[in-house]
């Protein structure tokens, strides 16, 4: 499969949020295209550039997106540096194992050395074995493991 890495456009906001509805279904369709909204028009995630990246097919269909933004730090990286964060990260099912998710990673990379980062971070859910094995086979490493708590009072 051919595919074409570019940044997302308005245009393209509407399957944007139907992938990110499957990435992230806690949140509604119509909530996820009002984030886009402003995401896309600004490029900006609050006061921090992001932009969002998208595999797109030659036929013109996307295949997957990748958000990376900017943050002052993460953890496990250099911490008087800014750096690369991917927000989020997804291939469609039927496109999975060939090359895209890598794509568009190396896109992200790009678009974070050009903000003048020298590491890119990310994370994920701690039972994720699909997304850490993904993530470790593009040179990630985990830097630590955190399990958050919250009471109701």
């Amino acid at each position: 499969m051919s595919i074409k890495v570019r940044q997302a456009e308005i245009s393209d906001q509407q399957e944007l949020a139907r992938m990110r509805t499957l990435l992230w279904p806690d949140a509604s369709m119509e909530a996820h295209r009002r984030e886009l909204d402003a995401i896309l028009r600004s490029r900006m995630n609050g006061t921090l550039p992001m932009a969002v990246l998208v595999a797109q097919s030659q036929d013109g269909t996307l295949a997957g997106f990748l958000e990376v933004g900017l943050r002052s730090h993460a953890d496990g990286c250099e911490p008087t540096r800014p750096v690369g964060f991917v927000e989020g990260w997804f291939v469609r099912e039927t496109s999975r194992k060939q090359g895209i998710g890598r794509a568009l990673m190396r896109s992200a990379e790009e678009w974070s050395r050009r903000q003048g980062c020298l590491e890119m971070a990310s994370d994920t859910w701690i039972d994720d074995e699909r997304s850490i094995s993904a993530h470790q086979a593009l040179g990630f490493e985990v830097a630590d493991r955190c399990v958050h708590f919250r009471k109701s009072l």
